[in-house]
């Protein structure tokens, strides 16, 4: 019980300290839960809400970036403009077949 409380704390803290990257976080780890259900059953919804989750995150953590840098600032916007370009490029072909 001890274990559940400790990361129940962490995750309540965490959320306090920052929420902005929290909200973030949960949006891709949700993100990654639909593209996972996506391959496993190929319907089209899990795929464009895992794309749409993506490109939400991509862009909050852009904004959020701009408007106060974080001592990573260029790999973080790297791999956000990755996300970004991928999920718009997945769009693509998903709507352009």
């Amino acid at each position: 019980m001890r274990f559940w409380s400790f990361w129940f704390n962490s995750f309540v803290l965490s959320s306090q300290y920052n929420p902005p990257r929290f909200v973030e976080l949960l949006m891709l780890l949700l993100a990654i839960a639909m593209l996972a259900i996506a391959t496993i059953l190929p319907d089209r919804p899990y795929l464009i809400l895992g794309l749409s989750l993506v490109v939400g995150a991509s862009i909050s953590i852009l904004v959020r970036e701009a408007i106060a840098p974080s001592p990573q600032t260029r790999i973080t916007q790297l791999t956000a403009s990755l996300l970004l370009i991928i999920s718009l490029y997945q769009f693509g072909e998903l709507f352009y077949q």
